[in-house]
């Protein structure tokens, strides 16, 4: 198995391009270990405290490990990636930063140190939140393919994915992303102990990992948009679309426009697939702070679906 180190400075990327020389090359089907970094790329240091923030370099935020070459890869095809398992450093991180977040402003900076054992993080921050354990939910807030054309930072979710925070994206989840170029350039960033849904302060639990993903390719298959097969809970696996705009409404109107066309591959109607987005699906706004854009997702329990006969 591959393993690609991204506490390399080689391994890593800073912008989404069509232009990203690959770090690697594999096979479809092919199964990989990916050494991730925490979102600020190593600058984070576990004794720091509310005053080192203003160390961090954020130019240098959300380096991506990759891009990742799969041969045979082209234009109009679409990669199916399994997170095989995600195992998370012992300590994370979670800060309140200036114009950053949803109620950016409103409150002071703050720095909290957490402690990740026994499946829970605890803060270490001296008089903060210590009396709470929160459960944690691995997960990579960032995969993405490279664009057909033009560069894009890193921070802002695209269609291609990036950084889109979607806690669906977890151990046993599968991603279905586009192929713009060849060999479809895929990488990896942004692990995350734990989060709720939109992320509102700007952080989750940041930390480092190392993932192990399959990936393979799927031949002549449109994806307009990241999608997502995973578990809504223990006991019930699901299908999740994305919309990903400039817009919480228009990303709302996409998530459901992509699950309509999901649910046309089972054999439902457009107005059938309507009425269950209506009363079986769960829209949900899975990131708001990475403006310009935002993640709007909509999870639909396979349960329902899957027995249609076609």
């Amino acid at each position: 198995m591959k393993v690609i180190d991204g506490y390399k400075e080689e391994n890593l990327h800073f912008k989404w391009s069509p232009h990203n020389s690959p770090v690697a090359h594999i096979n479809p089907g092919e199964k990989i270990s990916i050494k991730i970094p925490d979102s600020s790329t190593m600058q984070m240091k576990k004794d720091y405290s509310t005053a080192d923030l203003a160390r961090i370099d954020h130019s240098r935020v959300d380096a991506a490990v990759g891009p990742v070459y799969v041969d045979g890869a082209e234009k109009g095809d679409a990669l199916k990636i399994k997170i095989e398992s995600i195992e998370t450093g012992t300590w994370g991180w979670s800060a309140m930063m200036k114009d950053f977040g949803s109620l950016s402003n409103m409150f002071g900076e703050k720095l909290i140190i957490w402690e990740l054992r026994d499946n829970k993080a605890k803060s270490i921050t001296e008089d903060f939140l210590n009396d709470v354990a929160v459960p944690l939910n691995p997960f990579l807030g960032i995969i993405g393919t490279a664009p057909e054309d033009g560069e894009y930072g890193m921070i802002p979710p695209q269609t291609f994915g990036g950084n889109m925070d979607n806690r669906f994206l977890r151990a046993g989840s599968t991603l279905y992303l586009p192929v713009n170029v060849p060999g479809a350039l895929i990488s990896f960033s942004d692990p995350h102990a734990t989060q709720g849904d939109g992320e509102v302060c700007g952080t989750a639990i940041e930390t480092s990992c190392t993932a192990v993903v399959t990936i393979e390719l799927i031949k002549n298959k449109r994806v307009k948009y990241p999608r997502i097969e995973s578990m809504e809970s223990m006991k019930s696996d699901c299908i999740v679309s994305m919309g990903i705009g400039d817009s919480m409404e228009e990303s709302a109107r996409t998530a459901i426009m992509e699950m309509i066309d999901i649910l046309s591959e089972y054999g439902f109607s457009g107005e059938e697939s309507y009425i269950l987005c209506s009363v079986a699906g769960n829209l949900r706004i899975s990131e708001m702070v990475d403006m310009p854009n935002f993640v709007v997702s909509l999870a639909m329990d396979k349960s329902i679906i899957e027995n249609k006969k076609i």
